[in-house]
């Protein structure tokens, strides 16, 4: 799936388009799975699973498109990036509700920290990682950089581009060093 192959169906989607929301969802469901069954790996039964994690996020991406709230939303980068990050923050708050209801004494603090954020805030973040990611030198160090902002190993990185997970290790140090260097006060 080339980046530009989603364009027209973001397009189409912002328009609230239903046949635009069956092919996202045929092309993005499995990973957000994958994703919410990474982010819930290792906690006890739940009374969701990462099926409907991944529904609800992509059911809160969709009407929250439909409704214009993504206007610079351009492209398969992008939209896995939000993506990610509803999937992430779902699958958070689900362990955070059942923490809080006593159902899990045993949470992870890491997986529980996924309060509501400002949507004035969120777009910053959004433009600040945007920014960040054009300052890599190519699409394989954004792929890495992605790769790991989704929680993915680096032998899952590795999988995903076709690489050494030593080639994800130096692309890593690379972008930590950028990143450094330009976040530096």
């Amino acid at each position: 799936m080339s980046a530009d192959s989603l364009r027209p169906w973001l397009a189409l989607l912002k328009q609230g388009d239903e046949g635009a929301v069956r092919e996202l969802w045929e092309r993005c469901f499995p990973r957000l799975v994958a994703l919410a069954r990474r982010r819930l790996r290792g906690v006890a039964p739940l009374p969701a699973d990462e099926e409907d994690v991944a529904l609800s996020a992509f059911d809160s991406f969709c009407r929250r498109a439909a409704d214009g709230r993504f206007p610079a939303l351009d492209g398969r980068d992008d939209l896995w990036r939000l993506l990610s990050v509803i999937t992430a923050r779902k699958a958070s708050h689900l362990l955070r509700d059942e923490a809080r209801r006593g159902g899990r004494a045993d949470a992870d603090p890491d997986q529980l920290a996924g309060a509501e954020v400002p949507p004035e805030l969120a777009a910053a973040f959004a433009e600040e990682c945007q920014r960040l990611f054009r300052l890599l030198p190519d699409d394989l160090h954004r792929q890495v950089a992605a790769a790991k902002m989704e929680g993915l190993t680096e032998e899952e990185t590795a999988a995903r581009i076709g690489r050494t997970p030593r080639t994800v290790q130096r692309k890593l140090e690379l972008i930590r060093a950028l990143w450094a260097e330009e976040l530096a006060p």
